[in-house]
């Protein structure tokens, strides 16, 4: 059977030892003392670059690798060797380098160029081996400043990166604030969980019983450990890739495995699949780097507590965007969620997405959700730059995307949402406010118009949270039936509910926390008791159908609860909850209503406090 290299297909398939032809060095002859004691007698950086600086060397955008990455972010040439990001770096893309200078590093204590264990040691004329020292992802951005100085940047545009790349990201946000206007870590932790350090642990000790690694000097000495480092990525493969994604890749002709030449057992096709992955990586990377690297993945440690994660952030002054994946169990999601959680509580501006993905960790370099993590980042970069952009080009983007809130396929409404000037009337200018169920952003949008000093939303659905993010607004990924764990008590002056009620399952646990995080709360809804509707389901005899103010049939609509003005207020009255204000709306005349609101209007607006 001939090898069907096709199936051997992951986020490792375009990386290859052919040499960098684009790659640039610098050699920094300064001592540099490391995080963990001792220190490298000098440091040489391998990089690349694409795109331009721009005369006021503020364009530059910096992309931090992951664990077996390199400089070799994107081709630069049609007939270059493909990079290890070509979905998202280049022109056009979503770190478009017609717009964009885009530097991309090897890390210290990598095997392809920078200084790194395979290195000659001035000292000694020898490979450092395993006499390289302990280094952190604190030096790897160490040197990365150097370099970034030595090009001439004063401040980066953005830092990007994840897996190990969104750590060096998180470490460049918090420890040279002054130097990062913004900053998108993807599938990364404040710090890895014991299970994913587990493994690294066992490829770690397959490498060093390797008897072929001879006390770490096996260069010049044959093939070195090759079956130490080849199990060592087998491990790592498996790390990478959900259960979802293995199901789907193998299952299906789990005993029928591809012939491939390798020591390795082959019997099932799973097997082939690593056995091939772990003799690939050999080619190109170096044991002693892999030792490095994981140790240094493993040493990195934001706190685990709110609390810890918080104080480490809290030197941040950047503008973030963190991403998570649904079905990535080596950083899973609930570790981003923390450092959200800490980044609100320090009032940081902050928006977030879990995307929904099958493709476990390896999500971030694979195309199958680059629709929405890829569009994220572009929104998110192309809003750093916003003050450069003219006021008209701002204005024409503002008014297609208020054209777009309008339709918003996640409100209960399909009609213009004609409650927003009402519920901009109850906010004075300067309050804090939250939005719950906020679509693509409509009223945010307002709000920030209108003068309010903190506005920030909460939404479920992944394309709304991208329309948001391309309007420059913060907003967080979340369920309200699962509670506003992130947000403190008494923390805005007011939490809005607009047209969502009715999709919540938890109506007095939401209620509640409304009432816990903001100071008063604006709820707004469909009046069912509405005499147009009485009188379709009193006439037919059937719900009020597609195209009437519910805007869904009985069937496919999200709405869960039905409910009155006067239902509401009997709701409020059990509850001790008090209702402030009134605003009734006919939404079809345009108008306040005054007579008989539960008859008479369609919507009501209620400001409500305990």
């Amino acid at each position: 059977m001939a090898t069907d290299t096709c199936v051997f297909d992951s986020s490792d398939s375009v990386r290859s030892a052919v040499p960098l032809k684009y790659a640039q060095h610098v050699t920094f002859k300064e001592p540099l003392a490391l995080k963990e004691g001792g220190s490298l007698p000098s440091v040489r950086v391998t990089f690349e670059t694409y795109g331009t600086l721009n005369a006021k060397a503020d364009n530059a955008i910096l992309v931090c690798h992951a664990l077996s990455g390199d400089s070799h972010v994107a081709r630069h040439v049609p007939d270059d060797t493909v990079g290890w990001w070509e979905i998202v770096v280049g022109p056009g893309k979503p770190i478009d380098t017609d717009r964009y200078f885009v530097i991309c590093p090897n890390l210290l204590g990598g095997c392809r160029g920078t200084t790194g264990p395979n290195s000659l040691n001035p000292e000694t004329g020898r490979p450092y081996g395993p006499d390289f020292p302990v280094i952190t992802v604190r030096d790897m951005v160490e040197v990365q400043k150097l370099l970034v100085e030595h090009l001439g940047i004063r401040r980066l545009r953005a830092v990007v990166g994840g897996s190990l790349g969104g750590q060096v990201a998180l470490t460049w946000a918090t420890q040279l604030p002054e130097m990062v206007a913004g900053t998108v870590a993807l599938a990364t932790s404040p710090r890895l969980t014991s299970q994913a350090m587990a493994f690294d642990v066992v490829g770690r000790n397959a490498i060093l019983r390797d008897p072929a690694y001879q006390d770490g000097q096996y260069y010049g000495n044959g093939p070195g450990p090759t079956v130490g480092l080849s199990i060592a990525r087998m491990l790592g493969h498996i790390t990478y890739l959900s259960r979802e994604a293995m199901i789907e890749k193998f299952d299906a002709h789990r005993m029928q495995p591809r012939q491939v030449q390798t020591q390795f057992e082959t019997r099932f096709s799973v097997g082939s699949y690593l056995a091939y992955q772990g003799d690939k990586f050999v080619e190109r990377f170096d044991a002693n780097s892999y030792l490095a690297l994981t140790m240094a993945i493993d040493l990195f440690d934001l706190g685990d507590t709110r609390e810890e994660i918080r104080q480490s952030l809290a030197s941040s002054q950047c503008r973030w965007l963190l991403m998570s994946f649904s079905t990535d169990w080596l950083f899973p999601p609930f570790q981003s969620e923390k450092m959200v959680a800490a980044l609100i509580a320090e009032q940081k501006p902050i928006s977030y997405c879990s995307v929904k993905s099958n493709c476990g960790h390896d999500a971030f370099l694979l195309a199958d959700d680059l629709p929405i993590y890829g569009e994220m980042m572009r929104a998110f970069l192309a809003n750093l730059d916003r003050a450069d952009r003219a006021p008209a080009d701002d204005t024409v983007e503002e008014t297609a995307l208020d054209e777009l809130s309008c339709q918003d396929p996640t409100s209960i409404f399909h009609s213009r949402r004609l409650d927003y000037d009402s519920i901009i009337e109850l906010i004075p200018t300067g309050a804090s406010v939250l939005d719950l169920g906020c679509g693509n952003g409509g009223l945010l949008t307002r709000l920030r118009r209108h003068g309010c000093r903190q506005i920030i939303g909460i939404e479920l659905d992944e394309r709304a949270i991208v329309a948001c993010v391309r309007r420059g607004l913060d907003v967080v990924q979340g369920d309200l039936d699962h509670g506003l764990s992130a947000f403190a008590d008494g923390q805005f002056d007011f939490v809005v509910l607009s047209q969502t009620l009715q999709a919540v399952m938890d109506v007095p646990g939401v209620l509640k926390e409304i009432l816990r995080v903001g100071r008063q709360g604006i709820i707004s809804f469909p009046n069912i008791g509405y005499w147009k509707l009485r009188k379709h389901l009193y006439e037919e005899g059937r719900a009020p159908r597609a195209g009437s103010l519910l805007g869904y049939q009985w069937y496919n609509s999200p709405n869960v609860r039905f409910l009155s003005i006067a239902d509401f207020e009997d709701f409020c009255s059990d509850n001790k909850i008090k209702i402030h204000q009134q605003v009734a709306l006919d939404t079809e005349a345009g108008c306040k209503v005054h007579d008989d609101p539960n008859l008479n209007a369609d919507m009501a607006i209620v400001v409500i406090s305990r």
